[in-house]
């Protein structure tokens, strides 16, 4: 059995970790927050220690690891900006780190990492979940059976309504989040490149607090894509049906279904990485590039081969922003 410590326990995402720890069958020693709504631990683990202030927490962690009786992992599900200070937290309580994509907002922060990785002589994983999707793992495979010299044509589609609180979290930050490319996407594009090949051309039509479109091409595949967290471009079914989400990845016009089967990747995810077969710095460079070179790109606006939904009309910011 191996003893976890999560930092931003209170996070949307962090349940996920909780019971990916419990169905591994480990134990989860220390949390952190600086909310303190976290009944959800009663759940999986009603045991641990609970801390919302970070000095209290590392003292606990710092005197029981004194005692030899340390934790082996500690997980990350704070938000995006706060990673690389946490990866580096976890490496100096000699724990390996599991960290919740993005990895880091910027690819040269891989760089140092992987020396504070070397010299700690511990390992830092990230959550790739897609990749272990078995729809992903057989796209992947037909792609790599297809003759040599095949570019695919990909579409990707990605909305997932958010509401104006989303403006005054940390997410609505782009220093914070990375904006809507990196907040929602990056796993997308981790998959895209894990599938296609490496990036070739990084072009990017619209980009703004709510959406972003553009194309990407691969090695294996041209790839428009347009993500949104604007509930006003989802398709008028998806609004029809009280839907807030939509999906879709099409290669060559046919549809790959892949909304199945997310519930345990987060616990597939924690066996890989106690087995020593996690995704580490190395995996999650290229993603952390993409949503890098997208963040920092000059919108080309509606010229060349964009993606249909980029037509759509600009959104005003709901606080007045820009």
């Amino acid at each position: 059995m191996k003893n976890f410590a999560i930092i931003g326990v209170a996070g949307y995402i962090a349940p996920r970790h909780l019971r990916a720890v419990k169905d591994t069958g480990n134990n989860l020693s220390a949390a952190y927050d600086i909310f303190d709504s976290v009944g959800i631990m009663d759940s999986f683990f009603p045991d641990a220690s609970f801390f919302t202030e970070f000095e209290l927490f590392d003292r606990h962690l710092s005197k029981m690891r004194r005692e030899g009786k340390g934790v082996d992992y500690v997980s990350i599900c704070t938000p995006n900006y706060l990673h690389d200070a946490h990866i580096r937290y976890g490496l100096r309580l000699d724990a390996d780190v599991i960290c919740e994509k993005p990895l880091v907002l910027n690819p040269w922060n891989i760089d140092a990492l992987a020396e504070a990785e070397k010299e700690s002589g511990k390992r830092v994983n990230t959550i790739l979940q897609l990749r272990l999707h078995e729809a992903i793992i057989s796209l992947k495979e037909s792609v790599a059976s297809a003759p040599k010299d095949k570019i695919f044509d990909v579409d990707l589609t990605y909305i997932t309504s958010r509401g104006n609180w989303y403006y005054t979290s940390w997410k609505g930050d782009e220093r914070k989040s990375g904006g809507v490319a990196t907040n929602i996407g990056v796993h997308f594009y981790d998959m895209l490149s894990w599938v296609f090949g490496d990036v070739k051309q990084n072009i990017v039509h619209v980009s703004s607090f709510d959406r972003v479109a553009g194309i990407l091409e691969l090695e294996k595949a041209r790839v428009r894509y347009f993500l949104s967290i604007n509930a006003d471009t989802l398709p008028a079914d998806s609004k029809a049906a009280g839907k807030r989400t939509f999906r879709s990845l099409s290669m060559e016009g046919r549809e790959i279904e892949f909304s199945d089967g997310f519930t345990e990747l987060h616990t597939d995810s924690y066996r890989k990485i106690i087995a020593g077969e996690g995704f580490g710095l190395a995996d999650a460079r290229n993603a952390v590039q993409i949503v890098h070179d997208i963040r920092h790109a000059a919108p080309l606006g509606l010229k060349g081969d964009y993606h249909p939904l980029a037509r759509l009309e600009p959104a005003s910011h709901p606080f007045g922003w820009r």
